[in-house]
């Protein structure tokens, strides 16, 4: 039942425009009428709110939650952002109130006087090793590594392979990337594996054909216009690469092998030239059919001054990719990245860069970055650029290339995740968990690498029926995946376990709700709930909570032989007095007997009335709430109360308060009432 009391949105904006009219806040107030005081904008409601995936979000990165918790909680609260429920140590009781004031928060308008009552989801007890995957540290497997694995710049192939497994390689690989692990840091791995064995030839004869370049990246083709490109890739992004032929270069939005393309990479491409965002691009999904590589060198970068970026960002025309050197103050928002440029307002923004590019940044450090800008986004806010050097160092995901980068054999490979664990002496394969990879996916008929909205619930269960077609009774399983919200891929762990038919969710996770008051300016936890029936016909809410009386009696006092307490319109009953017609307390010995004589044939009227009022605190009240809060329930260290404010009637109606303690889920005890 959701109770409001407000002052309306409509009514509030409708007389600002008065009030902001005046010349002088106060001119009207001070000369027209002495003493007075201009009302205050009040948003009094009381709301009841189911937290979504992402606000979950938003209360992990509020500052003053991350205050809060600080570096001893920051990778639990984290992870409450990820999961989507609070734990034992992020508890709604301390992080969920800076929500409520939080500007992404729907309500946060609200004023003193206001309750939420809020359901939200809770995990008791999260199964060992659940909050370590959430905060996995993240590894792809580098050219450079599978060149250390195969024992060659020149004769590898970027994948393992029979005779070079990830289980023998993978251990000394996360050895050297994390010197200074701990034990029980865990990390997931994507690397490449192929069935079969590469055959490395000799080296190509001196009179192999050269790869003709094309001539067709000079800037005059159109949106709409076929294209074909023979070029190579001069830099790559999680979105796509910069390609360039003998006139230019062009940024080519997700190919369908952009996974595969390397830096050097020689390409034919036939497609469609394409814009967006104020960029000219090539369009989605184009095959870039790779034909050997070669060395790339860059051009002498731009260096851009402060007008020269303003006149780039307001042009009305598409661009082609500009290489160029910026410099500026480097700021971090989560997965955003966002680098605020000397002397002008427009930021650059590395676009789609891997998470080894991400790590070269750090907040409010002052960077110099080179790059391709690609696109012009926000309406010239953001250069959207491909980064090629950070600083000193070279993206790793555009690192620049060389002979090493060739690859002397492409062999048929899958895209794969694995879960790793250090022990304190070394990294092995950790058998706790099964993680979902790209093949997972595509049979789950996702478009990309991740789960989102209610698929986990839907697809896990079967994912794990056919991994493991052999479990028995009691293996439980944590499932690593990731899942896509509110624009952010984060990294999802749930508990799972057989119960010997199929795949349950055991998660220790269960939907509670709690209430919480704002007083004072400060939102505070608040588990109490007071309630207030007017007296009256037709009031909505005590018309709910009488009537919820009535059939109390009906079903638990009267006999089935024929009615006795509850008169024949189904809405009074004279075993406690409760109308739901009326909307009251009936107290008068009168009227009960006149309703069911027998039950009071031997009673004074101050035993009648003794008689209803106890029936009221002990038998049908409770009774009522249990019925209409059943998820009621005590709190650890804090007694929960419940007050109802009612009315009597005797010959005249007199308001009274009771009070009840809840001893149970759903079950209350009668504390005291002042009548």
């Amino acid at each position: 039942m959701k109770i409001n009391r407000y002052i309306s949105r409509a009514v509030i904006i409708a007389a600002l425009p008065a009030i902001l009219s005046a010349c002088d806040d106060n001119s009207w107030n001070d000369h027209e009428l002495e003493g007075f005081e201009e009302p205050a904008i009040t948003n009094e409601q009381a709301i009841e709110y189911t937290l979504t995936p992402n606000d979950y979000k938003i209360i992990a990165d509020n500052a003053t939650n991350k205050a809060l918790a600080g570096d001893a909680l920051k990778a639990a609260l984290a992870a409450v952002g990820t999961q989507g429920y609070f734990t034992e140590e992020i508890s709604p009781r301390d992080y969920a109130p800076a929500l409520f004031s939080d500007p992404k928060f729907p309500y946060f308008t609200l004023s003193d006087g206001s309750s939420v009552k809020l359901t939200y989801r809770i995990a008791d007890a999260l199964p060992t090793g659940m909050t370590e995957a959430v905060n996995a540290l993240r590894y792809t497997v580098t050219d450079e590594d599978y060149q250390k694995v195969w024992g060659s710049d020149n004769n590898y192939t970027p994948a393992f392979a029979p005779s070079h497994t990830a289980a023998a390689s993978l251990p000394s690989i996360l050895a050297e990337a994390y010197p200074d692990a701990e034990s029980g840091d865990v990390v997931i791995v994507n690397y490449q594996t192929s069935q079969t064995d590469p055959v490395f030839t000799a080296p190509a004869e001196p009179d192999t054909p050269e790869f003709p370049l094309s001539n067709v990246l000079t800037g005059s083709p159109a949106k709409g216009d076929d294209i074909t490109i023979n070029g190579y890739v001069v830099a790559t992004s999680t979105q796509g690469p910069v390609v360039a032929d003998e006139a230019g270069t062009v940024f080519v939005y997700s190919p369908s092998n952009n996974a595969d393309l390397k830096i050097g990479d020689q390409v034919v491409i036939n497609s469609t030239i394409d814009t967006y965002n104020n960029g000219y691009q090539i369009a989605r999904g184009a095959d870039a059919t790779l034909s050997g590589s070669r060395e790339v060198t860059y051009p002498e970068p731009k260096a851009m001054t402060a007008a020269e970026i303003d006149a780039l960002a307001k042009t009305t025309t598409p661009i082609w990719p500009v290489y160029a050197r910026f410099t500026g103050k480097v700021s971090v928002s989560g997965n955003y990245i966002n680098i605020a440029l000397d002397g002008t307002s427009v930021q650059l923004s590395p676009y789609g860069a891997s998470d080894e590019t991400k790590s070269l940044f750090t907040d409010g450090e002052t960077v110099t970055v080179e790059g391709y800008v690609v696109a012009i986004a926000s309406k010239g806010k953001y250069l959207n650029t491909i980064v090629t050097k950070v600083g000193s160092a070279t993206a790793k995901a555009t690192a620049t290339t060389t002979a090493a980068q060739s690859r002397a054999v492409t062999v048929a490979s899958d895209n794969v995740n694995a879960v790793y664990s250090f022990n304190g002496s070394k990294w092995s394969a950790d058998t706790r968990y099964t993680i979902l990879s790209h093949a997972d996916y595509q049979l789950m008929e996702q478009r990309y690498d991740n789960l989102s909205d209610e698929a986990p619930a839907t697809m896990l269960p079967i994912y794990l029926s056919r991994t493991f077609p052999y479990a028995a009774e009691g293996d439980t399983k944590l499932v690593v995946y990731f899942y896509y919200a509110s624009s952010t891929t984060t990294v999802r762990c749930d508990a799972y376990k057989f119960d010997g038919t199929g795949w349950i969710a055991d998660n220790g996770v269960t939907t509670q709700t709690a209430q919480f008051v704002r007083t004072g300016g400060k939102w505070i936890y608040d588990p109490n709930v007071t309630i207030t029936l007017p007296a009256g016909r037709n009031q909505p809410l005590s018309t709910l909570y009488f009537q919820a009386c009535v059939d109390w009696v009906k079903n638990n006092i009267d006999t089935p032989t024929g009615a006795t307490y509850v008169n024949s319109y189904g809405d009074n009953e004279y075993y406690s007095g409760t109308s739901a017609y009326q909307g009251n307390v009936d107290l008068r010995p009168s009227a009960a007997r006149t309703q069911y004589a027998a039950g009071y044939a031997d009673m004074t009227d101050e035993q009648v009335v003794a008689a209803m009022k106890k029936r009221f605190e002990t038998e049908v009240m409770p009774g009522a709430l249990s019925a209409l809060h059943p998820d009621a329930d005590v709190m650890p260290g804090l007694d929960v109360f419940y007050t109802i404010n009612f009315s009597a009637y005797t010959g005249t109606t007199t308001p009274y308060t009771i009070k009840f303690k809840v001893v149970g889920k759903g079950k209350f005890e009668f504390v005291e009432c002042d009548w």
